[in-house]
């Protein structure tokens, strides 16, 4: 019987992929991925060049994304019924070979593998592989630390209802806002409520190529994908006191 392996991917950039997860992707036969239909997939796209000739790649299509609003009943069936699906076909690969899933960032960091993680996880042997989260990847890029002293980070879903998310940023020092898109103008009118519009950025494509980075109150609320990430870096509530080292 083989093994459900799933190769956290990092944030974008192919050189941030784990050694383990690197071996793990080039001498896999089966290799698993999510992605919309019509689309190549962003974890497919980061593994270019990575697989082995003869290996069997099996995109994994959601039957939604943001069609229909994703605390909606219908949509909570859709992806259950495709999660279902889907882990009855890795769990059938399994039974005679080790099967590679790819995830963006970290799978267990609000990625779509937990999903099938939790189907699968008593009935096929599995192993995961970290990945360094994106947006670690979108603050290394920032060029500004995230975190100073006794910060406090606090990360959200842009999907959140607008005074859950007042509150939510109005307790805390640093913020990364996370599936941001057409939540955008929800997003921009709290942190403007909290005072922190101006400390905002937002990050696209962080790690990859076509990165961009600006600060929040210059983009349209269309110039936005699902993906890009809102960040506010913190500033440090006390004065860090650095270790003395013995001369």
């Amino acid at each position: 019987m083989g093994q459900i392996i799933c190769a956290g991917l990092g944030p974008g950039d192919p050189d941030l992929i784990s050694v383990r997860a690197d071996r793990a992707i080039r001498g896999a036969r089966h290799v698993a991925f999510f992605r919309k239909p019509g689309r190549q997939g962003q974890a497919r796209r980061i593994v270019t060049g990575m697989l082995a000739p003869d290996a069997h790649e099996y995109p994994m299509e959601y039957p939604v994304t943001t069609e229909i609003p994703f605390d909606s009943p219908a949509y909570n069936d859709l992806l259950a019924a495709f999660y279902d699906d889907w882990a009855a076909r890795l769990r059938d690969l399994a039974a005679t070979d080790d099967v590679v899933v790819l995830c963006e960032g970290d799978p267990f960091f609000y990625g779509s593998f937990m999903h099938l993680y939790v189907r699968l996880r008593d009935v096929v042997d599995m192993q995961v592989i970290p990945g360094i989260p994106g947006m670690a990847g979108c603050w290394n890029a920032s060029g500004t630390p995230i975190t100073w002293g006794d910060d406090v980070l606090t990360v959200l879903m842009g999907t959140l209802p607008e005074p859950d998310l007042r509150r939510h940023i109005a307790g805390t020092d640093a913020l990364v806002v996370m599936k941001t898109g057409r939540n955008l103008p929800k997003v921009r009118r709290a942190l403007a409520a909290t005072g922190r519009l101006e400390d905002a950025w937002l990050i696209e494509r962080g790690t990859m190529p076509g990165q961009r980075i600006a600060r929040l109150a210059e983009v349209a609320d269309a110039d936005c994908p699902y993906f890009a990430i809102v960040m506010v870096h913190g500033r440090g509530r006390r004065p860090m006191v650095l270790p003395q080292v013995a001369e």
